[in-house]
């Protein structure tokens, strides 16, 4: 088997490579980091293939479909992407869109060629890199929950077509919530709960996407608190992630 990664210079992306790896998976492995990416090929036991390229840029997206689309590839994992602290009124308006570009547009490229390629063949996954974030609205964030929003809505649409499709192609959808990456770092706050290890997450989504769990989220905590937001009025659920997102601010 081989698997593309994209975002896979550090954090969830980084591990999952590593783990895949350990599974004797090929790997091609996309970021814009050429020296973090060719540290996590010194780490990988399985045939590893780096491309350096800016997913943000949406000509480059599709040239990395045309650059890859031979390479026999079974599994896509969307993971590339970032988040934004700061009220929406005041947050840089390119970064925003930017980032829209890479969190949504990106996926949402590769997800339907790839699924185009896949449709046919045998074992073929595709996991979507969303976040606990998709499931709420996020005050102080606004714009990265909406993008985890559209990827988490756009992953179970796609299940459900392809369940009626008879489609053996796996699409599954993972939603960590904190989680201990460079994610604050170029988000501009810091998280104000325990977070789970990155390599936690990454193994926990992997083990679950080849099990064809539809939704993935690591950690008791997290799906508790995601069952909860089930019972509380949105004004009220608006209010409490507006807290959680300011202290995150407030102790940059």
């Amino acid at each position: 088997m081989k698997a593309l990664i994209t975002g896979a210079s550090s954090g969830i992306g980084k591990d999952m490579a590593i783990y895949l790896s350990q599974k004797n998976i090929d790997l091609i492995l996309v970021a814009r980091n050429e020296l973090a990416l060719k540290k996590v090929k010194e780490q990988c036991n399985s045939k590893v293939k780096i491309i350096i390229m800016d997913l943000s840029i949406r000509k480059n997206v599709y040239d990395l479909y045309d650059k890859v689309k031979n390479e026999n590839i079974n599994i896509l994992i969307n993971n590339a992407g970032y988040g934004l602290f700061g009220n929406f009124i005041d947050t840089d308006l390119d970064r925003e869109l930017n980032m829209i570009e890479l969190n949504v547009v990106a996926p949402h490229i590769l997800t339907k060629l790839f699924l185009k390629d896949f449709k046919d063949k045998e074992n073929c996954y595709i996991l979507n890199v969303a976040s606990s974030a998709g499931f709420m609205a996020g005050p102080k964030l606004s714009t990265y929950y909406s993008t985890k929003n559209y990827l988490l809505k756009e992953t179970l649409a796609i299940y459900e077509e392809l369940r009626h499709l008879d489609s053996k192609v796996n699409i599954s959808v993972l939603c960590p919530g904190p989680t201990d990456t460079n994610f604050n770092n170029v988000a501009g706050g810091n998280f104000n709960t325990k977070s789970a290890t990155s390599s936690y997450v990454a193994k926990y989504g992997i083990d679950k996407m080849f099990q064809k769990k539809l939704i993935i989220i690591p950690t008791i905590k997290m799906k508790f608190a995601i069952f909860m937001t089930r019972f509380l009025p949105t004004k009220l659920l608006l209010r409490i992630n507006y807290h959680i997102q300011n202290v995150k601010i407030l102790k940059k």
